[in-house]
């Protein structure tokens, strides 16, 4: 994906954090499930690391509670504005797989494959479109997102396979100062497109140190 030239700053990526369904390893999808009480601690850590690596100007959440109490909890930690909802970051619709345990989904549909859902091609689309647009019109943002569509996204701007996101770890996106081949390299993923595009660094910011197993 074509990223346009800008000497914008960065913009980080966050995953909300943990909710129970996501300790009974459920599909969430688009249903509504707060977080629990880790996944506000994972909130409040995440906002500690960001504080030493602004300067941030606002904080952009998806509209479903785990994400919009992520970032009131950013947010307010920041001392920045109340957080703008923009509805493209919102979690992958999962049709009839939301609910299920992502085991069972995934003997039902392989590679959760689910009909009536919105399809892996559509996601990534629609969540590398969301991040460059705002890398591109509000620079310095926070996004505080969910695990498939960041996933997504990052495997679409990069071309490289992105790994599992973790509840509450943030990514970094910000304009490369280099030129390099599309390539993972641990935590750093990198973009170029194309001679009049300017590159992108992706890479990992940080992952809150309690997490459940997966």
């Amino acid at each position: 994906m074509s990223i346009p030239d800008t000497s914008a700053a960065p913009i980080v990526i966050v995953r909300h954090g943990e909710t129970d369904w996501n300790i009974g390893r459920r599909i969430q999808g688009r249903t509504d499930i707060p977080l629990n009480e880790r996944g506000r601690s994972q909130a409040g850590e995440i906002a500690e690391l960001l504080h030493g690596e602004g300067p941030w100007s606002r904080v952009i959440t998806s509209p479903l509670a785990r994400a919009a109490e992520t970032a009131r909890i950013i947010s307010e930690r920041l001392e920045l504005p109340a957080a703008e909802v923009v509805p493209d970051v919102i979690e992958r619709d999962f049709g009839p797989a939301e609910g299920l345990l992502v085991a069972e989904a995934n003997t039902r549909w392989p590679g959760l494959d689910v009909p009536d859902a919105e399809s892996p091609t559509a996601l990534a689309e629609r969540g590398a479109s969301a991040f460059a647009r705002i890398l591109r019109d509000a620079p310095g943002s926070i996004v505080v997102a969910h695990g498939a569509l960041i996933r997504a996204a990052l495997t679409a701007l990069s071309g490289a396979e992105a790994p599992r996101i973790r509840n509450g770890e943030a990514w970094l996106i910000a304009p490369a100062a280099h030129d390099p081949a599309f390539a993972l390299h641990g935590d750093t993923l990198t973009a170029h497109e194309s001679t009049d595009a300017r590159p992108i660094a992706i890479r990992r910011l940080g992952t809150p140190a309690e997490q459940h197993e997966f």
